[in-house]
């Protein structure tokens, strides 16, 4: 069995220059735990495979395409493939999104 805290995952270079921490890495799949403070955001990109964004704490704004919504916490969010997209934190606390990737991206995600 392996496990992991994000707590305790060491904080990953990126260039939205954000809290991000890599919980799995395998082909099938790749997550990340991201933390937003208030007023931080990240930068519009395209990924080249499907994501989904599961809101654990906070309130984040999720854009993908032409769409912007406010979701609460224990949300799903779907975003296909090669769609721009991106989270905001509007509000006042931190909010936690756990973003799934899948497959694994073989190529960098394009930032806009």
């Amino acid at each position: 069995m392996i496990s992991r805290n994000y707590k305790t995952e060491p904080k990953k270079e990126n260039p939205h220059k954000v809290d991000v921490r890599q919980m799995y890495n395998a082909e099938s799949a790749q997550q990340m735990h991201i933390t937003l403070q208030p007023g931080e955001t990240l930068k519009p990109h395209k990924t080249p495979v499907d994501v989904t964004f599961y809101v654990l704490e906070g309130t984040p704004t999720v854009h993908v395409g032409e769409e912007s919504k406010v979701f609460e916490k224990d949300t799903l969010i779907e975003s296909p493939a090669n769609i721009v997209h991106h989270i905001s934190n509007e509000g006042d606390k931190q909010a936690r999104i756990l973003v799934t990737k899948a497959p694994r991206p073989t190529t960098q995600a394009k930032l806009l």
